[in-house]
């Protein structure tokens, strides 16, 4: 699924840019770390949440309805991640050809920083989805069936 929107927001921003790019304004930098420091907050949660639910020593059992919640959290940051990541491969793509200007390249790297901190953050929002998984119960798995 990820993969998917971000192909096709790529595509479609890709084409945007390529007819439009001369009447846009330069890109802000201040996403790449927008996304870089939500991806490294849901990593450090993901941690937090594996160890929690795992019941390791030292940590206190987590709620289910916070473990729900995070769950829909992360869901929403994969998909924001893929838009960020699809939308901002498909505006540096545009602007290949355009290199030999200042603008274009500064907005070219700007883009692909973004796009870089977009993968970043998808990367993460699996991880906090796959930590707030239940382990499997050992015990089910050993009984024998009489």
């Amino acid at each position: 699924m990820p993969l998917a929107v971000a192909a096709v927001t790529g595509t479609i921003v890709f084409l945007v840019v390529r007819e439009t790019y001369s009447s846009l304004v330069l890109l802000p930098w201040t996403a790449i770390p927008t996304l870089a420091l939500l991806a490294l907050g849901e990593l450090i949660t993901a941690v937090q949440v594996r160890r929690r639910i795992r019941g390791e020593p030292g940590t206190e059992p987590i709620e289910p309805l916070s473990a729900a919640r995070l769950l829909a959290f992360a869901k929403a940051s994969v998909l924001l991640g893929a838009l960020a990541c699809g939308g901002f491969t498909g505006f540096a793509a545009a602007l290949l050809e355009w290199l030999h200007s200042p603008h274009a390249r500064a907005d070219a790297l700007i883009a692909g920083g973004t796009a870089l901190s977009g993968l970043l953050l998808v990367l993460a929002a699996v991880f906090l989805e796959y930590a707030c998984r239940v382990p499997p119960d050992s015990n089910e798995n050993n009984q024998v069936s009489g």
